[in-house]
């Protein structure tokens, strides 16, 4: 009998990996099928890596037929938010090609909250569904959309989204597949698109539904994942010594019980796995569709169990293309599976009006001429950072200073003539503009909150930001452009994003709600504002070195996260 792990019970008992010995009976090996698990990650609307997936698809799903396996094709969420391509219609152009490709199930991730209600709002007013837009998409897609986690803030219940988990057969093998999403969501979408939500322990929720499924008979259970890992080196799946093992993914393969799950397809991290992480094979594939990962997994159908596993390191489209842009359309795949790979023209077909109508938008230009690139950098501080904040400032007279987190920045601005195309890349999100009002010594300590901590940073302008080491804490200071000090007391008014100015990254959540600190504006997207503001500086050339100067507007001891003796 089948138990599972929670509240201290006995697990389920992980059927051994090895494969079938050479002199087993001929019958039981015919009993054994290869289910190929292949997955993708954060598209962030890529569209254009799909029709080479679909081709890499073939290939696969021609050796699987011929052997009499199987190929099962999950996503680990964040497929929409990021391209003019795809933002266009609120991510329907990647549903109906995902449906085109075949997927069996998809997880929600974080940004797929991002566009709020149906149309051109990113949050909701009376009467409208703060999640219009995702459930159009789901009500539109061939597959589900899966979740486990996801439960109503209130009552616990499971959220009215999606699915917990699905079953599906392929090849005569029973295949459970459940879903999970970060619970980091609240501080990485729009806050106000999920107040009424509560993103449940992982690890705790796929166990039940894990359980479940394998008592109605799943042989196999693979979780879809927006819930990723960091490893270096891919070389062999069962040495972990490049990986962090701090990382969310790790955590939830290590709290499962054994036996539970035999795969989890991961994501939100945009960082590679292939690993065995507490006997569960893990593949993330980086980011931006230049990249799939693959699990086979060898099934003994007479006895319903996994008899063996083989761990893929990603598999690039693009032959040596190391780039975190997505592949491009003319790029020279490797042969897959002993075959050319050529794109899925009935992919291409369901993409091309999407491409079609953001290229003629796309390159619309905006003004300035750029000398060089200007770069982006999530970590530390960037030309491309710096320059937003200025805009911003520029845009919005009658602040103290502006401020953006290094998440929201998603590509560097090429060098020459700036369009509209690559500043909807460098910030695709609908965020529109907000005011924070706070004292400057409030500001200073969250600050230094977050410089002590991993993750984005917040590129600033009209300000210059200090941090020192003093008696063993990190101190921070804040003065004025020019030098000039400001007082702890004296209450600056922050430029911001209703991203972070509701809770976003976790910089205000402690004042999102104080009373009188934060305006929200209800006007155009801020990457529209700033649109029009290029648009105003015609023949004017932009050099990244203005912006990125030796003398950095935020002063650091060392590097992020900052550590005082």
């Amino acid at each position: 009998m089948l138990a599972v792990l929670l509240a201290g019970a006995t697990g389920c008992p992980r059927a051994p990996v090895a494969a079938a010995p050479d002199n087993a009976p001929a019958d039981a090996r015919d009993d054994r099928v290869v289910i190929s698990i292949v997955g993708t990650n954060d598209l962030h609307g890529h569209l254009g890596a799909l029709p080479l997936l679909g081709g890499h698809l073939a290939n696969l799903r021609r050796a699987r037929a011929a052997d009499g396996g199987a190929v099962v094709l999950l996503d680990g969420g964040d497929m929409f938010q990021g391209t003019l391509e795809s933002n266009l219609e609120e991510g329907a152009a990647v549903v109906q090609a995902y449906g085109v490709l075949g997927y069996d199930a998809v997880a929600i991730g974080n940004h797929e909250f991002d566009y709020g209600p149906v149309g051109s709002q990113s949050t909701a007013t009376s009467g409208q569904d703060p999640r219009g837009a995702l459930r159009a998409r789901m009500g539109e897609a061939s597959y589900p959309f899966v979740a486990a986690n996801i439960v109503d803030a209130d009552t616990g219940a499971p959220a009215d989204l999606g699915v917990r988990a699905v079953m599906i057969e392929r090849s005569g093998v029973r295949i459970g597949i459940v879903g999970a999403t970060t619970e980091s969501t609240p501080q990485t979408t729009i806050a106000a698109n999920v107040d009424d939500l509560r993103f449940a322990p992982v690890a705790a929720a796929i166990a039940a539904e894990a359980h479940a499924l394998r008592r109605r008979g799943a042989a196999v259970v693979v979780v879809a994942a927006h819930i990723g890992g960091k490893c270096t080196d891919l070389g062999d799946p069962d040495v972990l010594t490049s990986c962090d093992p701090d990382d969310e993914i790790m955590h939830v393969a290590r709290a499962l019980p054994p036996g539970a799950v035999d795969a989890i397809v991961a994501g939100h991290t945009h960082q590679a796995m292939a690993h065995r992480v507490a006997g569960v094979a893990v593949i993330e594939s980086y980011a931006n569709g230049v990249a799939f990962g693959r699990i086979d997994l060898t099934v003994d159908r007479r006895a319903a169990r996994v008899v063996d596993v083989a761990i893929h390191p990603p598999w690039r489209l693009c032959r040596g293309d190391a780039s975190p842009e997505g592949p491009q359309a003319a790029c020279d795949p490797e042969p897959y599976e002993g075959a050319a790979v050529s794109p899925d023209p009935a992919v291409a077909a369901a993409i091309a009006p999407a491409l079609a109508k953001a290229a003629t938008m796309r390159s619309r230009p905006l003004g300035p001429r750029l000398t060089a690139e200007f770069g982006i950098a999530r970590g530390r501080e960037s030309a491309v950072g710096n320059l937003i904040t200025d805009m911003m400032l520029a845009a919005r007279r009658g602040h103290d200073l502006a401020l953006v987190n290094g998440g929201g920045l998603r590509a560097p601005l090429p060098e020459g003539p700036l369009r509209y195309g690559a500043l909807y890349e460098t910030f695709p999100f609908d965020n529109r503009f907000a005011t924070v009002r706070l004292p400057a010594g409030e500001l200073a300590a969250m600050l230094a909150t977050m410089l002590g901590r991993d993750g984005s940073f917040f590129s600033v302008g009209g300000v210059r930001v200090q941090a020192r080491c003093a008696d063993g804490a990190l101190r921070v200071v804040v003065v004025r452009d020019d030098g000039r000090a400001i007082g702890s007391d004296e209450t600056l008014a922050i430029l911001t994003s209703d991203f972070l100015a509701t809770g976003g990254d976790g910089l205000f959540s402690a004042i999102a709600d104080r009373e009188g600190a934060v305006t929200l504006e209800d006007g155009p997207p801020i990457r529209e504002v700033l649109a029009d503001a290029f648009t105003a500086m015609p023949d004017t050339a932009l050099d990244p070195s203005t912006y990125l100067r030796a003398a950095p507007r935020v002063e650091l001891e060392g590097q992020r996260p900052v550590r005082c003796p």
